[in-house]
Formats: structure tokens, C-alpha cells, sequence
């Protein structure tokens, strides 16, 4: 089946930043180019972090206004948390204010599992890494959403080709597919119950799906069958012994 890589989907033109790059430089860069944010990388283009404009704002509250009182904590032990927000209140450099260990996804990845790692983990776009771990390109979440512009007309050739047919073995008759703005509906029976689910699943994996309707009957559930009931006959074609 089609499963689009995020090499594919990719920008490879990568606006990055150094460790040592200043505070007001990463400012420009993201101004400059209208992100949201970039990868930080070191000297054999290993992304070591990634800044953010919420790293930016949060480096500027937490920074002290002329006049204002110094805060004490003098009774209260620092936690991790907030030692990381103190250092990034005094941050000048891309390396100090930015957030790590990076998020990151490789070229060889799908587009579905950098989708996942994106809503898990709630960022915006991903830094790209080759098989050497080295930085090549940026993928975010506009470049993921592509793939759900994909026409119904090749879902349905793909769902009938690879899943009925090829995966299954199913003859393309005996199932209906229809795909309307990749809402996939599966109308028809099958032998097994087995079938029936494993169909859906396939289905629900390919790009471009949005949802799957599931009209899907079978003739025998095969998954209610126990080592006693499989005889020679049962594991020849596959049906219960008859009581």
C-alpha cells in the first residue's frame, strides 16, 4: 500500500540556527522568513534543540522590567522546571533558549507517523533527519495535511487493488467501496470475521483517509473457533465444523 514518506512532503531549504547564534539574530530569522520556529544544530549539522517563538516570549516575561524588584526564593529549592525557565530569562543565544532534547522524525518516516509525533507531543512542525541523524529538511503540520488532499477516485483504486484484491484476495465484486471526501464505505460481506476486520484496518491506514464506514458482514465469526474445534476440515477451508 501507499504510504507517503516524509521525505516526500518535506521543505529540504532549512532555516537553521547555531548554538552560538545571538538572541536578537534568531528573532530576525524568525521574523524574516514568517516561521514559528527552527531547528538549532551543531558543527556536523546535528539538531541539538529547536526555538520556538513561545521560547521567545517566554524568554521576554520572564525577564525583569527596570525598577522591578528582584524575586527571592530564598526558603523554596529550585526545581528542574524552573531553573530551565530562570536560564532562559537570561538566555542571549539560540543554544540557551532553546527547548531540548529536540522532537524530531526521519526522511524514511510516514507522513502518518509524523502526524502522530506532532499531536502527541504538541508542536507545530518536526526538524527532518537522514539515516546519520544529520539535519535535511523541516516537515509541519501544513505539509502533513497535504496528503488529505489526495483524490477519492485514487483511494477507491488503491482500496479495491491493494486491499481487496492483492492483500485479501478478495474478488472486487463481492465488497462495494465508495469514497466521498476520503470517507471510505465498505458495504458487502465477506467469509470471516477476521476478514472483515483486517480490511478496515488496512483501509484506515492509507493516505488520504479520513474516515472508514464500516457495513462489512460475515458469514462465520472465526474468531470464536478454540484448538478443539479445528479438525482437517476447518483447516482447509477455513470454516467451523458443522454441530
Amino acid at each position: 500500500m501507499r504510504h507517503s514518506k516524509v521525505g516526500s512532503v518535506m521543505t529540504t531549504d532549512v532555516v537553521r540556527a547555531e548554538y552560538g547564534t545571538p538572541f536578537k539574530e534568531v528573532v530576525r530569522l524568525l521574523s524574516g522568513h514568517r516561521i514559528g520556529g527552527l531547528p538549532v544544530v551543531d558543527e556536523d549539522e546535528r539538531v541539538v534543540g529547536v526555538v520556538s517563538e513561545t521560547d521567545l516570549v517566554m524568554r521576554q516575561a520572564l525577564t525583569r522590567l527596570p525598577g522591578e524588584p528582584k524575586r527571592r526564593f530564598r526558603f523554596l529549592p529550585l526545581t528542574a522546571g524552573a531553573r530551565r525557565r530562570t536560564a532562559k530569562a537570561q538566555a542571549r543565544t539560540a543554544g540557551q533558549l532553546m527547548s531540548r532534547p529536540p522532537v524530531t522524525v526521519h526522511a524514511d518516516d510516514t507522513v502518518a507517523q509524523a502526524a502522530r509525533t506532532m499531536t502527541e507531543r504538541r508542536v507545530d512542525r518536526l526538524p527532518v533527519l537522514d539515516e546519520e541523524d544529520r539535519l535535511v529538511g523541516i516537515v509541519t503540520r501544513r505539509d502533513v495535511l497535504g496528503v488529505f488532499l489526495r483524490a477519492d477516485a485514487d483511494i477507491r483504486a488503491e482500496v479495491v487493488g491493494e486491499v481487496l484484491q492483492r492483500s485479501l484476495w478478495l474478488i472486487p465484486t463481492s465488497v462495494a467501496v465508495s469514497v466521498t471526501e476520503g470517507v471510505v464505505t465498505l458495504d458487502g460481506e465477506v467469509d470471516r470475521r477476521s476478514e472483515a476486520e483486517i480490511a478496515v484496518a488496512l483501509v484506515r491506514r492509507i493516505d488520504g483517509v479520513v474516515a472508514v464506514v464500516d457495513r462489512l458482514t460475515h458469514a462465520f465469526d472465526d474468531e470464536r473457533l478454540h484448538a478443539g474445534d479445528l479438525t482437517p476440515h476447518t483447516m482447509a477451508d477455513g470454516r467451523p465444523p458443522r454441530r
